[in-house]
């Protein structure tokens, strides 16, 4: 669903719908020790960029609102781990890079050239 900053992202959910006026965000409302979402939130954002970066079903993201310069500013911080392996990762825009290591053959891995 597309945020109020005008991002895809998958954990936003907006219902105006006849009247109604809901908006959410799935990942900060998962978190109980976040302070609550705002829709200005969306406009700083990083998940729908990660999302657009990384498409690996393995890679779980968690948020949270924190406070910067004395309280007056918020963003949403992000926090990576693999599913698969349940190690953190570092920079959720790249993924896990011990599951990538894992991946199938590549075509870089052949060693000679074909007859």
């Amino acid at each position: 669903m597309k945020t109020p900053a005008g991002k895809e992202c998958k954990y936003y959910y907006g219902d105006f719908h006849r009247g109604r006026n809901e908006q959410a965000c799935r990942l900060i409302e998962r978190n109980p020790d976040s302070p609550p979402w705002q829709p200005n939130l969306c406009n700083t954002c990083p998940v729908p960029d990660i999302l657009r970066a990384n498409a690996s079903d393995t890679l779980k993201l968690d948020g949270k609102v924190v406070k910067k310069f004395f309280g007056f500013k918020q963003q949403v911080e992000v926090e990576g781990w693999c599913s698969e392996c349940f190690n953190p990762v570092p920079n959720p825009m790249l993924g896990c890079q011990n599951c990538a290591k894992k991946s199938g053959p590549s075509i870089l891995d052949l060693k000679g050239s074909p007859e």
